[in-house]
């Protein structure tokens, strides 16, 4: 006999929270016994925000609540805990109609695996409604719960290198529509032309969290239909920069790329609060370092500027402008448009002129790993999902700067005044050459006990060649040794912030960075500190790591609620 979920859903008396879990110093990993009091809680955080709250991410089992400074979060855990959940509003959201062409792969396999005819795997998932439980993986992706579990099945044994934008499959007790074409290990029934996610539309996402949906079988068509790639390829598709390439008109000249260097792109402070959707906040990676360039040439913090990695850009400027580098360091020699005029050499973390025809080279960094360029009036690209910042994992935001490139600069606003030249925001290595990060522990410690604590902070770490945008991948230095775990098995997939040290089977711990995916099915053992997440991100490959506890004072939640709130697993 299939349970209903509906019947449990409409048991508000299961609904609760069982633990509250810091998730670094400004997020809270909130544990609940069923899915719909996950459900409960997400509506009841949507419908009426804690004080500081930033996003709140659901997942199978959790919630992750981030905030907007570590006073915020303590003062949220003691209200969550606090909380009668109730049930999820019945009629939440809206109703989505999906045409599916139930022409998939694995329809036989499901068929198989249920005792089902394909004739009725079909018409079970035609007959019921499903809810969107939660989203994340990709943008556009919403995980979809049936009201019985008449289509429970196994993911794939071998999952795909390549599943097509638009499938329609089934894992577990979800089922799910592929937003873009990526890999996947889900049973795959059929075929949707609806276009999950286009940032053409007010609403990106076609499905969101809370959203009803049924899916009808789709008619067969009476005429030819374009390629089926061309139609579901879309914004957020696999070539970076599939919005917002098309830069406006620049404003006051701009500036013209004549080499980007090894990477070049354009970041602002970020997109938070779209967690829900599958987006990550992106933005400046080294959020002190663009501020400071934007400070020095009078704009405001969030401005959009050039971060490039490893130096090595040069850029001419269309008309006069005033610039500063900031952030690695780097020397800057500036070319005249008249050949009889002598080079200058200006200094970074100071503003500079740069006038029409001039060309401003970065040299190769000497010490970091990221320069910040800001411009009088910011970088004037086009604003994806209220902001100017390249996601490189979901290719949400402009294109990366390749030389030819043409950056728009917008008018100067306000009467904020140009700044004076600054100390430099990079900070220095100490004299040993080994980084410190401060870390706070959890929220999965304890799938690691003391003995894999003791590996994380015990020893140094080499920061990975791979590294990049989305992550640091660490190695162990001569002689150390992966973390260990204390326990087997598999987490369901949960919410994760920027600065958490996620432990893949291998023990060789990742450090989650600006454009990280927003869930991950590895344990977090512990989180970089907001303030130690600037200098992360200027670490070169090679460089030796160490990580230490931060002060009790840094923890997000009170040891009362952490502790003994619940049962642990």
């Amino acid at each position: 006999m299939n349970t209903t979920v509906g019947a449990i859903m409409d048991s508000a008396a299961t609904h609760r929270v069982t633990a509250i879990r810091p998730a670094g110093t400004r997020a809270l990993l909130v544990e609940l016994s069923c899915l719909p009091a996950v459900l409960a809680l997400a509506a009841r955080l949507a419908e009426s925000p804690l004080p500081g709250q930033l996003d709140a991410l659901s997942a199978a089992a959790t919630v992750l609540v981030t905030f907007d400074s570590p006073n915020s979060a303590r003062t949220a855990a003691a209200a969550i805990a606090a909380l009668d959940l109730g049930a999820a509003p019945a009629g939440a959201g809206k109703l989505v109609e999906v045409a599916v062409h139930y022409d998939g792969a694995d329809l036989a396999e499901v068929a198989s695996l249920t005792d089902l005819s394909p004739e009725a795997v079909v018409a079970a998932h035609t007959g019921q409604t499903w809810r969107a439980a939660f989203g994340g993986f990709a943008p556009g992706f919403a995980y979809l719960l049936g009201e019985n579990t008449a289509l429970s099945v196994p993911r794939r044994r071998t999952p795909r290198t390549s599943v097509p934008a638009g499938a329609v499959a089934l894992a577990g007790d979800y089922s799910a529509v592929y937003p873009r074409q990526s890999p996947g290990g889900w049973q795959l029934i059929g075929h949707t032309d609806a276009l999950l996610w286009s940032l053409d539309r007010a609403e990106p996402a076609l499905i969101r969290p809370q959203d009803r949906v049924r899916f009808t079988a789709a008619r067969p068509a009476m005429s030819l239909q374009p390629a089926r790639p061309a139609a579901v390829k879309h914004d957020a598709g696999a070539s970076p920069g599939a919005r917002g390439t098309a830069a406006p008109p620049a404003l006051g000249g701009g500036l013209l790329v004549a080499s980007a260097g090894l990477q070049s792109l354009i970041q602002d402070l970020g997109r938070p609060g779209l967690g829900d959707l599958g987006v990550s906040a992106a933005g400046a990676i080294d959020p002190s370092a663009a501020r400071q360039a934007n400070r020095l040439v009078g704009n405001r913090a969030g401005d959009a500027v050039v971060e490039n990695l490893m130096g090595s850009l040069s850029l001419t400027a269309g008309s006069d402008h005033v610039l500063a580098v900031t952030g690695a360091r780097a020397e800057l020699r500036i070319t005249p448009a008249d050949a009889g005029r002598s080079e200058r050499r200006p200094a970074q973390d100071a503003p500079f002129a740069l006038l029409a025809g001039e060309t401003l080279a970065i040299g190769p960094v000497t010490a970091g790993l990221r320069c910040y360029v800001g411009v009088r009036g910011g970088v004037a690209a086009e604003p994806v999902m209220g902001s100017r910042s390249t996601d490189v994992l979901s290719g949400i935001g402009p294109a990366p700067l390749a030389a030819g490139s043409r950056i728009p600069v917008g008018p100067v606003r306000g009467a904020h005044v140009v700044g004076s030249a600054e100390p430099p925001s990079l900070r220095p290595l100490p004299a040993s050459g080994t980084a410190v990060l401060r870390i706070t522990a959890g929220p999965r410690d304890d799938w690691f006990g003391a003995a894999g604590m003791a590996a994380l902070t015990g020893q140094d770490w080499l920061v990975g060649a791979a590294s990049n945008r989305i992550g640091v991948r660490l190695e162990p230095d001569a002689g150390g040794t992966p973390i260990p775990r204390i326990r087997d098995g598999e987490l369901a997939s949960e919410g994760v912030v920027w600065g958490a040290l996620q432990v893949p089977p291998s023990g060789l711990p990742v450090l989650f960075m600006a454009d990280h995916p927003v869930t991950g099915g590895y344990p977090v053992i512990a989180a970089v500190i907001p303030e130690d997440l600037g200098a992360a991100a200027q670490l070169p490959p090679g460089t030796r790591v160490r990580f230490v506890p931060a002060g009790p004072t840094a923890t997000a939640t009170p040891s009362h609620l952490s502790s003994h709130q619940g049962t642990r697993p």
